[in-house]
């Protein structure tokens, strides 16, 4: 649709004149005249009456300003849209994340990028590794947060170095001491995660070269911390999951020390204005929260 002749034709109505609209707008008049005659022949009405004190609407005209308006008013937002749109300062983010990052992370981080950025929406999809890595490679979201190597290949952008510590139960004998030595938690029930989002503990217990008494498979975080609670066996988890999260648990530093990378990936598909600058706006917030 050739929004402009409308464009011309409100102007010219708001002028109740051909040449101060034509001024406004850089044409000559005759210009202006012969787009509102094509405005007048595309509707098939009689729009403007022109006298020699001006412009007036005719009724037919007065019948279709509302929507001439309306057609002009939603050009305008849809350019300034497609503006913001490429400044990234509009538009949606669908991003992947693990159970740490969005308890801990995510609230503060969108709350100050929408502070500054009010018209940005987010997506969130909450899982485990192997959620994450699948969601990365399908495409299902434009950025995500993983832990290093990412099983995706995708460009990933390395935030935190997440320190991996032993949980025991309040009053369990390896508490007394400052450090836990992974061998010694190797001869405790253990209670892990599901295989497929439980690559940082085997990285760090293969670096060890040690074998653990595994008892219990979980999905989730959380339960992992609820059975250590109870008694049930001892785990080791990143130091950011268990912030807050130590109530009833003890937590000691490992040896030898291991940790995890978070890592912001984008996704296979190349990601929208809005996603590379929440990533930028993400190294920030890390660095000075984190």
């Amino acid at each position: 649709m050739d929004v402009k002749k409308y464009e011309v034709f409100e102007k010219t109505v708001e002028k109740a004149s051909l040449t101060r609209a034509a001024e406004e707008l850089g044409l000559t008049q005759s210009g202006v005249s012969h787009i509102i005659a094509a405005v007048e022949a595309e509707l098939e009405l009689p729009l403007l009456r022109r006298t020699r004190t001006g412009a007036r609407l005719t009724p037919e005209g007065e019948a279709v300003i509302p929507f001439i308006r309306e057609i002009v008013s939603q050009e305008q937002q849809l350019r300034q849209k497609a503006a913001q749109l490429r400044a990234g300062t509009a538009g949606s983010i669908r991003i992947g994340t693990f159970t740490s990052v969005a308890t801990h992370w995510l609230p503060g981080m969108m709350m100050q990028f929408q502070q500054q950025y009010p018209q940005v929406e987010f997506q969130l999809f909450n899982g485990d590794y192997h959620d994450v890595d699948r969601w990365l490679a399908e495409g299902s979201v434009d950025l995500a947060f993983t832990a290093q190597p990412a099983e995706t290949g995708c460009r990933s952008v390395p935030l935190y170095q997440d320190a991996l510590m032993a949980i025991l139960p309040v009053g369990h004998p390896l508490a007394a001491r400052p450090v836990c030595r992974v061998e010694e938690l190797a001869q405790e029930p253990f209670i892990t995660l599901l295989e497929s989002s439980n690559h940082d503990v085997r990285r760090a217990l293969s670096a060890a070269h040690v074998k653990v008494d595994v008892r219990f498979r979980t999905k989730d975080d959380y339960a992992v911390i609820a059975m250590v609670r109870q008694g049930l066996g001892i785990s080791i988890m990143p130091s950011l999951l268990l912030r807050g999260n130590n109530e009833g648990i003890e937590i000691r530093p490992i040896d030898p020390p291991a940790s995890r990378t978070i890592a912001l990936a984008c996704s296979t598909a190349e990601a929208g204005p809005a996603a590379r600058r929440f990533v930028e706006f993400a190294r920030e917030w890390v660095k000075t929260n984190a």
